[in-house]
């Protein structure tokens, strides 16, 4: 798939504002919102042939909409790029996906009894090795672009990136390969198509640092099944 070409500073400004972690940029593509899925998730459906998923992100509604042919595989909301760090619009493909992503320019200083958050280049604490903040089930689509679990907020806050619940991101990243196609668009014809329910924990506060830092942020239990398509739906 041939991707829409993206001006070299946003992806300047992706490498280094969307991984941001550092305590004052926890508004931006860092943040968990909680750090749980609490009660919150959504229906995700096992496509018939993987090839045929495509991914379609309304920058208005902020609604990311995962579908096989017209059947809808999985609605979920998501948060979008803030003024001055737009989310990039077009025909893109997924290039690349990481289970583990940590960012390389914010994060935290551990010295193995403390973690401080602060930036790679900057340490927070003498003695310290520096972990990069977590950015769990990457999925990239255009580079310094990608969908990763993050707070959901009710309006554009992120740092171009697209955040995904707790409760949905293991289902997109099942649904997803490299190749899918992802089209991102201030609107969609599926906005007036389907309500997707938006989460309320966005604000709540991270877990403690030695947990972000842990390898056990990634491996920890997230919702995942997909469920088979109903036998009316796959007959369509």
């Amino acid at each position: 798939m041939i991707q829409k070409s993206v001006p070299s500073s946003w992806i300047l400004s992706a490498k280094l504002a969307c991984l941001a972690v550092a305590t004052s940029l926890l508004a931006g593509c860092a943040g968990m919102g909680g750090g749980g899925s609490g009660n919150y998730g959504n229906t995700a459906y096992a496509p018939l042939n993987p090839d045929d998923v495509k991914v379609k992100v309304s920058l208005r509604t902020q609604n990311v909409y995962v579908e096989e042919g017209d059947r809808l595989l999985l609605g979920t909301p998501t948060c979008v790029g803030k003024t001055g760090y737009p989310t990039p619009t077009g025909q893109f493909a997924v290039i690349g996906k990481q289970k583990d992503k940590r960012s390389s320019e914010y994060g935290y200083w551990t010295d193995g009894n403390q973690a401080r958050p602060g930036t790679s280049s900057q340490p927070t604490l003498a003695n310290a090795h520096y972990v990069g903040y977590p950015m769990a089930f990457w999925v990239e689509f255009t580079p310094g672009f990608g969908f990763h679990e993050g707070p959901i907020w009710p309006y554009p806050r992120s740092h171009g990136c697209l955040h995904l619940h707790e409760g949905d991101v293991v289902k997109f990243w099942k649904l997803v390969h490299i190749g899918t196609p992802v089209e991102v668009a201030y609107s969609l014809p599926e906005d007036s198509k389907y309500h997707i329910d938006r989460p309320t924990d966005y604000a709540d506060p991270d877990p403690a640092p030695s947990m972000m830092i842990s390898s056990e942020w990634f491996d920890k239990s997230r919702p995942d099944t997909l469920t088979p398509l109903p036998s009316t739906a796959a007959t369509q």
